[in-house]
């Protein structure tokens, strides 16, 4: 009789010991899939971010210029605190015909935009799992902001041959939005594409050598003499 009992006790670790393996196992090859979804997470979290205080940078900036190209139609004379020089001058920005190309002035699509932006981020902070239609609609709003802002920085530098040092905050902001929503995009609606695993696995890359290009375009149009005149 003890040595059946020995036998099934001896079954029975057996039994278990092979349970805990097979856990174990199933636990390391769960651990791909864990590491995908928290990469993910931190994906979104970084995303969220970005468009909560970038959108925030964004409408204190749109705001600025508002209250400048205001302050201007009131008071053409009046002294802007952007302006610091003949080249580096919000006032010679935002009278021209480029700053209000809708007929109303552009910084109010700036401040719209980039409260919807901040409302999304917060949003995706707080746990809300935005449907696929919102993310299309976000990413048509971003392509249309990236063409408006590569527009007005031709004209800024090259048609108007001024700077406004709050019209560059919000292409600094834009430029990010822009890359990083479209990675997001990118990675949720095209994952197999070679492409997509590149914008997404070197977005900051994108962003900073996007950066250089703009300021050495604005660095060779108007030299050290100008911007430090």
């Amino acid at each position: 009789m003890r040595v059946t009992t020995h036998g099934v006790g001896r079954a029975s670790r057996s039994a278990y010991d092979d349970r805990v393996i097979e856990t174990e196992e199933a636990g390391r090859a769960d651990l791909p899939a864990r590491d995908a979804a928290s990469e993910a997470t931190g994906l979104r979290s970084a995303l969220a971010w970005l468009m909560v205080v970038g959108g925030g940078i964004g409408i204190l900036a749109s705001s600025i210029l508002t209250y400048d190209k205001l302050k201007v139609a009131e008071n053409p004379d009046a002294a802007l605190a952007c302006t610091l020089n003949a080249w580096v001058d919000c006032g010679g920005v935002v009278t021209s015909s480029q700053s209000s190309l809708l007929g109303f002035p552009n910084t109010f699509l700036g401040m719209i935009g980039f409260a919807v932006v901040v409302t999304l981020g917060m949003l995706l902070l707080s746990g809300v799992r935005l449907p696929e239609w919102f993310w299309v609609g976000l990413q048509i709003g971003v392509v249309l902001a990236i063409a408006l802002i590569t527009f007005l920085q031709y004209t800024s530098i090259y048609t108007l041959v001024r700077l406004c040092p709050y019209c560059m905050v919000v292409w600094t902001v834009t430029i990010p939005l822009f890359v990083s929503v479209t990675a997001r995009n990118l990675r949720a609606w095209r994952p197999t594409w070679g492409f997509s695993r590149f914008v997404s696995d070197w977005t900051l890359l994108i962003v900073l050598l996007w950066y250089v290009a703009v300021l050495s375009l604005i660095w060779f149009q108007f030299g050290p003499d100008r911007l430090f005149a």
